[in-house]
């Protein structure tokens, strides 16, 4: 039994539906599958429900954006309570920065000469949690660029004219939330912050684990890190990162976790669990 960790559907940036994320776990044979799209847990009801139609293990989660040491970093979170008030309430605050840097991206780029409208995106990205990918998504349609590539290399990426930093919790914080809604936290795709220095510091703060396996990660980036997890005793985990046909090829089941670390973080989450079950009431 394997699991893929990192998945994004159309709750957020991704282009397949939870359904359809469901369907390919089964057909590449995965055994568990996390969905983790950005700043939201709208599809997790649906994609359980039919991961248990298919016979698979779900875990909720959404990748949430941080810093550190002025540093962006992506915090996975696995096994959260989507109930949780605190934490409904932190993803809707996510949610309107999200769609405030929208409309900032498409106040540039109207700016520049370029008539794209805001209702536009928002109207393709049908979700609360609109991103770059969306805006590229738009400027295709909408004739301005012939390509994604195009729109990000023209206009979206980091120094490009429309691109807008995002706004962003610091780490601690987030991990600390995370924790109070019962969830596990894992830095995600360590290889593409370029952050090493940052982890044993992290940890300290209560990180949980770090993604070793990633697409993006070369082999020796992969050992690197899982020495760097035993050293300072995180658990590991990892996931193909894939968001459908947006990023070329659907990329599902490509990187594929262990059973043993799977079963290590479903342990690591219930004794967090009855732990808090146990605890005093402040």
């Amino acid at each position: 039994m394997y699991a893929d960790l990192h998945l994004h559907s159309c709750y957020s940036d991704g282009t397949f539906t939870p359904e359809e994320i469901v369907r390919r776990a089964r057909r590449q044979g995965l055994g568990a599958i996390a969905l983790t799209d950005h700043d939201t847990v709208e599809g997790c009801a649906l994609a359980a429900e039919k991961c248990a139609e298919a016979g698979l293990e779900f875990v909720v989660g959404a990748e949430l954006t941080a810093e550190h040491a002025d540093r962006e970093l992506h915090l996975l979170a696995y096994f959260i309570d989507p109930a949780n008030q605190e934490l409904r309430e932190e993803i809707h605050q996510f949610q309107a920065v999200r769609q405030e840097r929208i409309a900032k991206m498409v106040a540039l780029l109207n700016a520049l000469g370029v008539p794209l409208r805001a209702g536009d995106v928002f109207a393709l990205a049908e979700c609360r949690s609109p991103g770059r990918p969306h805006v590229a998504r738009a400027l295709v349609r909408c004739g301005f660029c012939q390509t994604l590539d195009e729109a990000f290399e023209r206009y979206l990426k980091k120094g490009r004219p429309a691109w807008v930093p995002k706004a962003k919790r610091d780490a601690p914080s987030i991990i600390q939330l995370v924790h109070r809604s019962g969830g596990l936290v894992v830095l995600a795709h360590p290889g593409l912050s370029k952050a090493d220095e940052l982890i044993p510091e992290l940890a300290r703060a209560g990180l949980d684990g770090i993604e070793c396996f990633h697409p993006k990660h070369s082999a020796p980036l992969v050992q690197r890190y899982l020495g760097m997890a035993q050293q300072q005793q995180l658990l590991i985990t990892g996931g193909s990162d894939c968001h459908g046909l947006g990023k070329r090829r659907p990329l599902i089941g490509t990187v594929r976790l262990e059973r043993d670390y799977f079963e290590q973080l479903k342990a690591r989450a219930e004794r967090q669990k009855q732990a808090r079950k146990s605890a005093p009431a402040a």
